[in-house]
């Protein structure tokens, strides 16, 4: 093995061992069960290192690997619905808290309309913004994080969504708004504060 073959395999061992903690964090938040979790994330650490030449750099780096481990995390959730492990999730009671954003008509009240975020690709490239926002998924109840995952940060339509966890498609659309407005406000408090 040459010394550059060897360079570039430290190299690519080291950006995994970096993306490790949050992949570890996003598979536990989807499996609830770490064993689980630390299961998904190491198949799909040996098969970036395996495929580690079919990256061609259109994505982030960090970005390819949690692609690879939304399929073990799906293939995972599969095998927990065949075992009858599957964990149904509990609906969220928290109706006030959403209506109490909005007027009669519809509107923003005016202490719930958003901030401005300024430009949000330069948001999109700054560590601060997502340290910030996984501090904020970890602060959502699982329920609502986990759903937002699956539509958001993994992909899935809606109604793949519905047939993975069994809830029903209006259900699902109230979980997501949930998250939404709560993932606003806490990087509003967490990141816009802190940056202007």
């Amino acid at each position: 093995m040459s010394a550059s073959t060897t360079e570039e395999k430290n190299e690519r061992m080291q950006r995994l061992a970096a993306v490790r903690p949050r992949l570890v964090s996003f598979a536990r938040l989807q499996l609830r069960d770490l064993a689980q979790a630390e299961d998904a994330v190491q198949e799909a650490l040996i098969a970036a290192m395996e495929k580690n030449d079919s990256f061609q750099g259109r994505s982030g780096y960090e970005t390819w690997v949690f692609g690879i481990l939304k399929y073990k995390i799906l293939d995972s959730l599969r095998a927990q619905r065949r075992q009858g492990s599957w964990q149904p999730w509990e609906d969220e009671p928290d109706e006030d808290a959403i209506d109490r954003q909005f007027k009669q008509n519809g509107r923003w009240e005016e202490a719930a309309r958003p901030s401005s975020w300024g430009d949000p690709e330069a948001a999109f490239v700054s560590e601060h913004f997502w340290r910030v926002f996984d501090m904020c998924m970890l602060a959502l109840p699982d329920n609502t994080a986990r759903i937002f995952s699956l539509r958001e940060l993994m992909g899935l339509s809606t109604e793949d969504i519905c047939r993975e966890t069994g809830i029903k498609e209006n259900n699902c659309w109230v979980i997501l708004h949930r998250a939404r407005l709560r993932l606003r406000a806490c990087i509003e408090r967490g990141w816009l504060s802190e940056s202007s």
